[in-house]
C-alpha cells in the first residue's frame, strides 16, 4: 500500500473516530488533524445547487489539512509547474495500468485541489464509460454526460455541472453505450476534446480514463491530451504491468 493510501485510510479512521491518538498526524506543533474543519470554506461558492459528499477518501474536500490532502497538493504543485512552462498545457488525462489502483480517487482529489487556485477553473471529465465512478463520491444530479455529447444528443454546455466546490465543474460519463472504444477513438471524440481545450483556454481539463492494459480507450485519448498522470498502487500492478503500460 502506498503512503498516500495509508494516509487516506488514517484520515478515514479519524473521521469515523477509530484512529488512536498516537496515529493522528499533526498539522502544527499543537494542532491535531481532528481539530481541523471537515470542509474548507475556501472551496465553497454560491451556486443554485451545492454538490455534497462526506466520502472520507475525498480528502481535499473533507479533510483538507490531512497528510493525504497535502500529498495531493504536492502533485498539484508539480503539475502547475510543468503545465505553465511555455504555452499553457491544460488538458491532462489520468490513468493506471489495471483497475482498482485509485485513478478516479486521484482525479477527484486533484481536481478539487486545483479548484482552489485563483488563476484557473477546472473541468473534470469522466471518460471511463465502462466503469463510471464519480457518483460513488459526489452527489451528482442526473444530467446528459460525455456519452450523450459523443453521440450528438446534446451540446457540451448542457453536460457541464457546476459543483459549487471552488471553481470545479464536472462532466459525468452519461448513459451506458455498447461501443465505448469506438466512441472515444472517433473523430467526434477528438473534436470534443479540442472544443473543451479551445473554449476554455484558462481552464484545466482533467480526464479520468479507463486503465491501459484491459481496454484500448486510453491509448486513443493519450494522443489528444497535453500530458498524462499515471497512477500505480504499490503491490497491485506488477512491474511488468507498469512497464508495458508506459511503453504503450
Amino acid at each position: 500500500m502506498s503512503r498516500l493510501e495509508e494516509a487516506m485510510e488514517k484520515a478515514a479512521r479519524l473521521r469515523e473516530g477509530g484512529a488512536p491518538a498516537a496515529e493522528r498526524p499533526v498539522v502544527s506543533d499543537a494542532v491535531p488533524l481532528a481539530s481541523a474543519p471537515q470542509h474548507d470554506p475556501r472551496l465553497r461558492q454560491d451556486t443554485d445547487r451545492q454538490i455534497s459528499s462526506d466520502n472520507p477518501l475525498l480528502v481535499n474536500l473533507n479533510a483538507p489539512y490531512s497528510a493525504a490532502a497535502e500529498e495531493i497538493r504536492k502533485v498539484k504543485t508539480l503539475l502547475l509547474n510543468k503545465t505553465r512552462e511555455g504555452d499553457f498545457k491544460n488538458t491532462i488525462m489520468i490513468t493506471s495500468a489495471i483497475p482498482g489502483e485509485g485513478k478516479t480517487m486521484t482525479s477527484l482529489n486533484l481536481a478539487v485541489s486545483l479548484a482552489e487556485e485563483l488563476d484557473h477553473t477546472v473541468l473534470l471529465v469522466e471518460a471511463d464509460l465502462r466503469r463510471p465512478g464519480f457518483k460513488q463520491y459526489l452527489d451528482l444530479e442526473d444530467r446528459p454526460g460525455l456519452s450523450s455529447c459523443l453521440l450528438g444528443e446534446c451540446d457540451l454546455r448542457d453536460a457541464i455541472i457546476p459543483t459549487g466546490i471552488g471553481k470545479l465543474s464536472v462532466i459525468q460519463a452519461g448513459h451506458s453505450v455498447p461501443n465505448p472504444t469506438e466512441l472515444l477513438s472517433s473523430q467526434r471524440s477528438k473534436d470534443l476534446i479540442q472544443e473543451m481545450k479551445n473554449r476554455y483556454p484558462d481552464r484545466y481539463i482533467i480526464i479520468d480514463t479507463p486503465p491501459v492494459l484491459p481496454f484500448s480507450e486510453s491509448r486513443s485519448l493519450a494522443t489528444l491530451v497535453d500530458g498524462i498522470i499515471f497512477v500505480a498502487m504499490e503491490r497491485r500492478a506488477t512491474t511488468a504491468d507498469i512497464r508495458e503500460s508506459l511503453e504503450v
